[in-house]
């Protein structure tokens, strides 16, 4: 069983991409944008900076000690995004979303909801 998408995003050779076929040409906009994107080291720096200023990341790490001593000696860390400036991943979408129509990157955005 493949456990992550291939390069076309896929899981398998049956699909596993679940949206709705109205919204395919938007989101092969998206995926074309994403991929100039991630490799333009200016943008990647901009989303960087914008992610640390304002939204706190990267996330801060825990050693959870006493946690690990119990489970025998594992050592245990937790990913603390309760930390971060927000409750959900809605400011890191967001901040994206913003700085790729800055960066005339996207045409339309998506706009996430967070529950």
């Amino acid at each position: 069983m493949q456990t992550v998408p291939d390069e076309r995003g896929k899981f398998g050779p049956y699909g596993g991409q679940f949206v709705p076929e109205t919204l395919m040409p938007a989101l092969e906009e998206l995926i074309a944008a994403y991929e100039d994107a991630r490799h333009d080291p200016a943008f990647v720096a901009e989303f960087e900076g914008l992610l640390s200023s304002y939204v706190g990341r990267p996330s801060p790490l825990t050693h959870a000690k006493r946690l690990s001593e119990r489970l025998g000696g594992a050592q245990i860390y937790l990913k603390r995004e309760d930390l971060n400036h927000t409750g959900c991943l809605l400011y890191t979408s967001s901040t994206l979303s913003v700085l790729c129509a800055l960066s005339d990157l996207c045409v339309r955005l998506f706009s996430p909801i967070c529950g």
